[in-house]
């Protein structure tokens, strides 16, 4: 806009009197195919042309440009010269509807009948050529211009730097500083836009420079560019010192210093401006909520965020799409569905964005019945599908263990041309290893052109998950050899994998080189991970070693590892210590008791063992339902501890009584996580041969043919004896049993499991 109005300022005063013509009036009845006398009658007699002119400015504006085309042809037949000013509109018409086409046509015309055509003409034809993107055309009527107005500079480099082509827009700025004419404003503001958009500070920082020796510092949108540049670059202390001069402050300065701060992780920041904007009385439109909702949203701040949506409410922007969708993110990162799912349903037209942040809510808080339901409802109603819809869905597949449904997305994805985004390969690469089929994982991560670090991640995680330790390591060996450089959960991964294999040397190599050798500063999680193989092996006192001398403070997971080596390995001394400190972090942690509990057992110490299931059933502590499931046909059948409610309970009972496996269960049994602990009277023994993954086993051996795996999903860590049962079907039967737990996968072939009873 401030172009066009330079442009408009340097227009000659004798041009400007057809202004006073009434436009409205003439389409109706002006053609110069009417006879002189006829002509008369409908109007007076002006000076030549006049009328005609005017007419063609009409329909230049009405957008016409077929009838410009043939009014054209009938004035140049009555010799009737075209002003222009005509001309000038005709090439703004054909620069806003970017009809390049017709602007061309203009442009040959006055090249045809204008011997010398006035400068400000020319400069429409250039700008019609940016506004069209044409910038070859634009660049050679720039070189051969005779006379280059300070209005032609502004175009031309306006239009490189717009079009992100900064080398050609600095060459000119820097040609037309060697030819002593002087910038204006819209120079520079766009100089500083595309510099910006690249990140380019040190340029940035002579730019700004050049501007304040020009004496343009005083001018708002040049202070907001400016202020903006900075943001972009990332040098914020700048930015704030820019905004802080400027003695008049608008709207995009303050959204400017948001983004900036949201961008910095500083969303403390971005609230406080917020706070200012309100108290200031600057104007709040839907962009500013948008950037207000994503910092609540990163801190969780539900106060805050209410206050927010109150304002919204109050402004009557609930329904619009670039509002409610961060509403509704926010309430999903608070983890509050119900005002989620409002929000939504506020928006009239919801976008495919808002129904990814709609879908993301739902798997990232386990909603994942109600995730799948409506990523169907959307297929089915031909919903355009982004990819990251297709990731929440294939997350969602990997937690349920949904085998169909994601085989099923992956079809869709590649029929919708959206499994090129890596994130999405990444994600469907753990959606197969976590529902079993690792060899399909693999097949996806192969034919991934170039994988980054999350691919490789996934799939080094995928062969941890299996127990596969080798592959992880000798895929992490390929992926640093292909020059991608590992992240900190790469080694979660890569530790996680050691733990399961016992591989204690190589856990504390690559915990030794995390820093030294790639880079990654170790966090928690990777001592945790390094407590847990110790422990696991049996080293003890050097998981104990490390959690004392580690630069962390102990969490609940590293005494939770320390305290299930104690249980495996019999050490009811320091598992006591563990136990003590566990509890002191987290008194409601159902999994502890049950670790105290078998490690009393396992001692013979009854007494203490009874005492730790009373306290549990008097504390009423809540804990998760264990809960094993099976895919038969696409149909999903679950199963509770004690399930009796499914259409074939008794085959599945009486195939459960053929295995005959309970005369190996032990009288003094110890605790899973999926026994009920309400009645410490109750019959042990009973419980574990109704235990949920028995029953689904059960149902698959009775409903799947005999020479396919068994593969059963379970949300709870699987209990000794039941894995002892895997093993035993797997050897009686001759079928493979494939188990997921919360933990891992577990094999059974032929009476062994692939993680030799070391998990």
């Amino acid at each position: 806009m401030a172009i066009l109005q330079l442009l408009h300022a340097s227009l000659p005063d004798k041009l400007s009197n057809i202004k006073t013509a009434n436009y409205a009036q003439i389409p109706s009845w002006v053609s110069l195919s009417r006879k002189p006398n006829e002509f008369s009658l409908k109007a007076p007699q002006t000076q030549q042309g006049n009328l005609e002119n005017v007419h063609l400015i009409s329909l230049s504006k009405q957008g016409k440009l077929k009838e410009v085309q043939e009014f054209l042809q009938e004035m140049d037949r009555s010799n009737i010269p075209v002003t222009p000013q005509s001309y000038k509109h005709l090439l703004e018409t054909c620069a806003s509807l970017r009809c390049l086409r017709y602007g061309e046509l203009v442009h040959d015309r006055i090249k045809r009948l204008e011997k010398n055509p006035p400068a400000f003409l020319e400069n429409h034809v250039l700008q019609m050529y940016c506004e069209c993107g044409n910038l070859s055309n634009a660049r050679k009527l720039f070189d051969e211009m005779r006379e280059k107005t300070l209005g032609s500079w502004v175009i031309i480099i306006s239009a490189y730097a717009d079009e992100g082509l900064l080398e050609n827009a600095l060459a000119l700025y820097l040609a037309m500083r060697d030819l002593d004419v002087k910038a204006n404003p819209s120079i520079y503001i766009s100089l500083l836009k595309s510099l910006s958009h690249f990140s380019y500070l040190e340029l940035g920082k002579q730019v700004h420079c050049q501007v304040i020796k020009a004496g343009f510092t005083d001018n708002v949108s040049m202070d907001t560019a400016i202020c903006n540049m900075y943001v972009k670059c990332g040098l914020l202390e700048s930015a704030e010192w820019v905004f802080d001069l400027m003695r008049e402050k608008n709207a995009i300065a303050w959204t400017a210093m948001m983004v900036g701060y949201t961008q910095a992780d500083r969303a403390e920041d971005t609230l406080e401006f917020f706070r200012r904007m309100v108290r200031e009385g600057i104007e709040l439109d839907a962009f500013v909520f948008s950037i207000t909702l994503k910092a609540c949203a990163a801190l969780e701040d539900w106060k805050m965020g209410g206050q927010v949506h109150g304002l919204i409410f109050k402004l009557g922007l609930e329904s619009e799409v670039s509002v409610g969708t961060p509403l509704v993110d926010f309430y999903v990162k608070c983890r509050n569905l119900e005002s989620a799912s409002r929000a939504f349903e506020q928006m009239t037209e919801p976008n495919d964005v808002s129904w990814s942040a709609l879908l993301c809510g739902y798997s990232q808080i386990g909603e994942f019945e109600k995730c799948i339901k409506v990523f169907k409802s959307l297929r089915n109603e031909g919903v355009a599908l982004n990819e990251f819809m297709y990731t929440s869905i294939f997350q969602v597949c990997s937690a349920f263990a949904d085998l169909s449904l994601g085989t099923q997305s992956h079809g869709d994805a590649i029929k919708r041309g959206l499994i090129s985004y890596l994130y999405g390969e990444s994600a469907m690469i753990t959606m197969y290893a976590k529902c079993g089929r690792l060899d399909l994982a693999y097949q996806v991560f192969e034919l991934m052109d170039e994988p980054d670090t999350v691919a490789w991640t996934a799939m080094i995680a995928g062969y941890a998950y299996h127990g596969s330790a080798s592959e992880a390591l000798n895929l992490l060996n390929r992926m640093q050899a292909s020059g991608v450089r590992p992240n900190a959960v790469t080694f979660v991964a890569v530790l996680t994998a050691c733990s399961h294999n016992g591989l204690i040397e190589e856990a504390e190599q690559y915990l030794d080189s995390m820093n030294s050798k790639h880079g990654v500063e170790p966090t928690i999680d990777h001592y945790d991970c390094m407590i847990d193989a110790y422990a696991r092996a049996g080293f003890l006192n050097k998981a104990l070693d490390l959690i004392n001398t580690m630069p962390f403070e102990p969490d609940a997971m590293s005494w939770k590892s320390l305290l299930g080596g104690c249980t495996i390995h019999r050490n009811f001394e320091l598992g006591k210590i563990a136990a003590e400190k566990l509890l002191q972090l987290d008194p409601e942690d159902n999994a502890a008791y049950i670790l105290m509990f078998n490690l009393h057992a396992l001692s013979g110490r009854w007494g203490e063992a009874a005492s730790v299931r009373r306290t549990m059933a008097e504390r009423n502590l809540r804990k998760e339902i264990g809960c094993s499931w099976i895919t038969i046909k696409g149909s999903v059948h679950r199963f509770i501890v004690g399930d009796r409610h499914h259409p074939q309970t008794e085959e599945i009972y009486s195939k459960l009584q053929e295995l005959n496996f309970s005369d190996t269960i032990q009288e003094h049994a110890l605790l899973s996580e999926e026994d009920d602990t309400s009645n410490i009277l109750l019959e042990r023994k009973d419980q574990l041969l109704v235990h949920s993954e028995r029953l689904a086993i059960a149902f698959g051996l009775i409903s799947t043919p005999t020479n396919t795996p068994v593969v059963v999903f379970k949300n709870l860590r699987a209990c000794k004896d039941c894995h002892d049962f895997g093993k035993h079907v797997s050897m009686v039967t001759g079928r493979e049993i494939v188990v997921r737990d919360s933990n891992r996968f577990h094999h059974f072939k032929s009476g062994k499991c692939s993680c030799s009873d070391y998990w």
